[in-house]
């Protein structure tokens, strides 16, 4: 049977002609998935000193840049330790110039070794207390350069700490109000890049052996679809589920994807080179049998194909269609439902 159309229904109907070609098919194992944070992009801000909390310049979902302020908070224990590294430097100048003063002294002869010896090692503990203040503001995150500056500070400065993020994103987390004691061991803040994503994948004990990193996925939510590549696969099942972890990264910039949304995701395991390749909305059933329509001179005429290898996308044509002949490779239910109308009314057509 021939269906006839006018070009101005062809194009309403938004109908697209193909040639028929070779191509290959990806087959796919579907598994379930959870969208997360990248674990190695997020950021747990400690204070790493208590003290009472004095500005809290950030909030929940705002974006930051790397190095920027959230809060100020002022701690006791911080003017402790600026003042004893401030202790440490003038001592050690001291013991350094009364150490060079009884070199001297003794290299004359003219005063006892002992007090030479006693010298040189005040000036060694000297050193060490230098090293043990340093090490100590070193470790809260001041640079070399603040602390060669500390001396012309302000006295009110000394208890001044600023919590800052290390890296830029989002802040995911807040735990901090102002006025509060805050602990050296708190949480104030969770600060998360999420320009990419991980996506965990459990693969059951099964499609191990077929999934591996480097292969491509698809990645769908009730509303998303991205693509992927795998790129670890744990070696450990977990006790439990006898799953093993896959991780799928996804890029994120537009934040469509977000952290615990359930997904799945279709794992390419294999690539097959077909003869013939078309999109499955190609294909109609017609009696339970596949069907494609091809190209005449005076319409469209349905073909029964037989059907090799499938995914979500693609069908391969082992029969029915050669290549290079010209097919509809969109708009193909659009003509079975012009031919069954066809069929019920004879005086039908376009």
């Amino acid at each position: 049977m021939i269906v006839k159309l006018k070009d101005t229904a062809i194009k309403d109907f938004g109908i697209e002609i193909a040639q028929a070609q070779g191509g290959t098919i990806g087959t796919h194992t579907t598994l379930p998935a959870e969208i997360t944070l990248n674990a190695d992009a997020v950021a747990h801000i400690v204070p790493r000193l208590g003290g009472v909390v004095r500005s809290v310049s950030k909030n929940l979902g705002d974006k930051v840049r790397a190095g920027e302020v959230l809060a100020v908070i002022h701690s006791r224990e911080l003017a402790d330790y600026r003042a004893g590294y401030l202790g440490a430097k003038e001592k050690i100048a001291l013991a350094q110039t009364m150490f060079e003063r009884e070199k001297n002294l003794w290299e004359k002869k003219i005063t006892a070794e002992q007090e030479y010896l006693n010298a040189k090692r005040d000036m060694a503990d000297a050193q060490i207390e230098m090293r043990s203040a340093k090490q100590k503001l070193h470790a809260l995150g001041f640079s070399q350069e603040y602390l060669e500056t500390l001396s012309n500070q302000p006295d009110e400065s000394f208890i001044v700490y600023e919590v800052i993020t290390p890296i830029a994103g989002t802040i995911i987390e807040k735990h901090i109000t102002l006025g509060e004691v805050l602990k050296d061991d708190s949480e104030p803040f969770v600060v998360a890049d999420i320009s990419n994503v991980w996506v965990k994948v459990n693969v059951h004990q099964k499609d191990l052996p077929t999934v591996r990193c480097s292969q491509k996925a698809v990645i769908k939510t009730e509303h998303n679809q991205g693509e992927g590549v795998v790129s670890y696969v744990s070696s450990v099942l977990e006790e439990n589920t006898r799953t093993a972890l896959a991780r799928i990264v996804l890029p994120n910039e537009d934040g469509m994807w977000r952290p615990g949304t359930f997904a799945t995701a279709s794992i390419y395991v294999d690539q097959v080179d077909c003869k013939i390749v078309v999109t499955k909305e190609a294909i109609v059933t017609m009696e339970n049998k596949p069907f494609v329509f091809i190209v005449k001179e005076d319409g469209f005429s349905p073909q029964e194909v037989g059907l090799g290898k499938m995914n979500g996308e693609f069908a391969e044509i082992v029969s029915g269609l050669e290549p290079g002949q010209k097919y509809v490779a969109k708009g193909a239910f659009t003509l079975k439902s012009e031919m069954t109308k066809s069929n019920e009314d004879p005086c039908g057509g376009h």
